[in-house]
């Protein structure tokens, strides 16, 4: 079963940072839906997530807790690597949409694994491209 769900960074940060109780509680809800094979990542969350954890949490994640979390959770839900073709795909996105170009990398990571849904609440909320429709999950 492929996934219905990718999910963009800040769903994994907001998970195993404590700062945002609320938005920690919605995406703790999220992520333990993996079991069920709900969501995927791509390398590039992979990525984002590790540094902010090592750098930007207010109690930074350790190494071998990081190394740990990505042999659990982060590596096994890596659907996407990097590619030419990824690549092209943002650059067409950034043309169209005018966003950032990590931004259309996320989306086209997301139209490329096959989901349904990207989770996240840097885009615009109920927008659909390439038939993946856009979901801030921290909305009321």
């Amino acid at each position: 079963m492929s996934a219905r769900v990718f999910l963009d960074t800040n769903v994994l940060v907001y998970a195993f940072d404590q700062s945002a109780p609320a938005k920690q509680h919605r995406a703790l809800e999220i992520v333990r839906q993996r079991s069920d094979g709900e969501w995927t990542i791509s390398w590039q969350v992979v990525q984002e997530f590790s540094a902010v954890a090592l750098h930007r949490f207010a109690r930074p994640m350790a190494s071998a807790d990081l190394r740990d979390l990505h042999q659990a959770l982060l590596w096994p839900a890596c659907g996407i690597l990097p590619g030419r073709a990824l690549h092209a795909h943002a650059l067409t996105l950034h043309g169209e949409t005018q966003y950032r170009f990590y931004d259309c990398l996320i989306v086209a990571a997301a139209i490329a694994s096959g989901v349904e849904e990207l989770y996240t609440e840097d885009l615009q909320h109920g927008r659909e491209l390439g038939g993946v429709r856009i979901v801030n999950p921290f909305l009321p």
